[in-house]
């Protein structure tokens, strides 16, 4: 389907999500399913010692327990997942730029274990990494800066922010942060995950009502669940469902004794990174303002990637940073760093500051790393008196564009919003999920191919990372790859019967 815009909108929002195919659907839970028999005859073989058993398995004095390993996820893993885990978990040696380095490696068990070779695949086009403004590299001013910042303070603190481990410079992070947001206050993690599943239980709990998107991240999920809250959860960016569970929320209050929510907090994402679509955030913010609900924005993915000035999905509808009530974030992607932050009002900050496990337990951020982000965002504001930040904005938005029209017009499907960096391409059925990854491998493209469990079991795809580091001849050779002859067994016309919105 494609969504068009509406009143809430000042430009057109399109978004694509088109149907599988029938006969790609019946013939991928075939696929599934012979997969599955083969597996099942393995399992009955290793079971005889007709066939080597490598994974850990209940011994014979265990046989009246409880088993540990006997599940189904422990047989999708050993069966069909390590018939391509070769495409995973490559080591990189370089910066994972525009380009890198990828240890060589091979396998003469059938990918149970691995030998590197000695050797290194050189320049190794990188479309796998969210290096969104190509930040993430070893020479110019940022790497200067990190240097540094490693000579001053050293690489490790120590220590938590509340003992002796605040530092000027995490203070200097964070004052740049509120300030790059348009927030009173913000605040820095030292890990982008903890970020979500440590600060979401401090501002929700027991008599609280959470309704999350259903292709939320994990840390998002993580973060409800332990907080305690009840948890509802919505089709993806799907308003009237939405609306539905805020107002059977209002009406009904509590199960049982149908007293008011303490809470309502709608948890949502800026960019979805398996799908490669935008939140709704107009729709949402009207939304959370009728029913009088609390707004989590996840902008992992989103800051630095969309808006005219790089300050994310809030930037990108060109709304006040004032009706999020919680702005969320990672400095692991577009500021080629680690870590994460949480921005709003003063009060909020100051809550968590002394609520947060995340706050009051981990260990305060690496010094070099808050020099990068600092060096990363000023550059993008265009305080350190150039155009490099704006100059990357606009290349990352020309290359999405470029890149996704280009494959939109040979006929793949791809998914998500027209303007996202993210751009998933189908692929399907499970036999091309390994040899898509091994044969772009070949031709010295890296890339990241997504299946089940990760993904609907017949929504299997290649998910490609577009970043203002890519030149149009790197771009134009990863599409060379695709006009070429089908002996590459990724998605094609004939092969897929392939429907695309003219």
């Amino acid at each position: 389907m494609i969504t068009l815009s509406c009143y809430l909108y000042k430009k057109p929002f399109l978004e694509s999500f088109e149907e599988t195919p029938l006969l790609v659907a019946v013939l991928t839970y075939m696929g599934y399913g012979i997969l599955t028999i083969f597996g099942y005859l393995r399992d009955f073989l290793r079971h005889w010692n007709i066939e080597k058993c490598h994974v850990a398995r209940e011994r014979e004095e265990q046989k009246d327990f409880v088993p540990l390993y006997q599940d189904f996820e422990n047989f999708y893993t050993r069966n069909l997942y390590m018939r391509i885990r070769d495409n995973w978990n490559r080591p990189i040696c370089s910066v994972p730029g525009a380009k890198m380095d990828l240890v060589e490696r091979v396998s003469h068990d059938y990918n149970w274990t691995f030998q590197h070779t000695g050797k290194v695949v050189k320049d190794v086009i990188n479309m796998g990494s969210y290096n969104y403004l190509g930040f993430a590299e070893n020479t110019g001013t940022c790497a200067d800066a990190a240097v540094e910042a490693t000579h001053k303070y050293g690489v490790g603190v120590g220590s938590t922010r509340y003992e002796i481990g605040n530092l000027d410079i995490h203070e200097e992070m964070e004052q740049l942060v509120a300030r790059f947001l348009g927030v009173e206050s913000s605040m820095a993690f030292g890990m982008g995950f903890a970020t979500n599943s440590m600060n979401i239980p401090a501002l929700t709990g027991k008599g609280c009502l959470i309704l999350s998107d259903e292709l939320n991240h994990a840390s998002l999920v993580l973060g409800a669940r332990l907080s305690g809250s009840t948890i509802r959860v919505f089709k993806h960016n799907n308003m009237q469902s939405l609306e539905k569970l805020l107002r059977d929320a209002i009406v009904h209050g509590q199960p049982r004794t149908h007293r008011p929510w303490k809470k309502i907090l709608i948890v949502v994402e800026g960019i979805y990174s398996m799908e490669g679509s935008i939140v709704r955030l107009p729709e949402v913010i009207a939304l959370k303002k009728r029913y009088k609900a609390y707004l989590y924005l996840d902008e992992a993915h989103s800051i630095g990637a969309l808006g005219p000035n790089g300050r994310g999905v809030v930037d990108y509808f060109g709304l006040d940073p004032k009706d999020v009530d919680i702005m969320m974030g990672t400095f692991t992607k577009s500021f080629g760093a680690a870590g994460g932050y949480i921005g709003g009002k003063r009060e909020l900050i100051d809550y968590l500051r002394n609520h947060s496990h995340s706050a009051l337990y981990a260990t305060s951020m690496s010094p070099p790393v808050a020099q990068q982000i600092i060096t990363s965002m000023k550059t993008i504001m265009g305080e350190d008196g150039t155009t490099l930040g704006a100059d990357r904005l606009r290349q990352l938005s020309e290359n999405t564009t470029y890149f996704r029209r280009k494959l939109r017009d040979m006929g793949f499907i791809i998914y998500g919003n027209d303007d996202s960096p993210v751009v998933p391409m189908m692929l399907y059925m499970p036999a091309k999920i390994g040899a898509f990854g091994r044969e772009m491998l070949k031709r010295n493209i890296g890339t990241v191919v997504v299946g089940f469990p990760a993904t609907p079991i017949i929504e299997s795809r290649a998910r490609f990372c577009v970043s203002a580091a890519h030149t149009r001849e790197m771009l134009d050779t990863v599409i060379f790859v695709f006009a070429a002859p089908p002996s590459l067994m990724c998605i094609s016309n004939t092969t897929l019967s392939v429907h695309r919105w003219e």
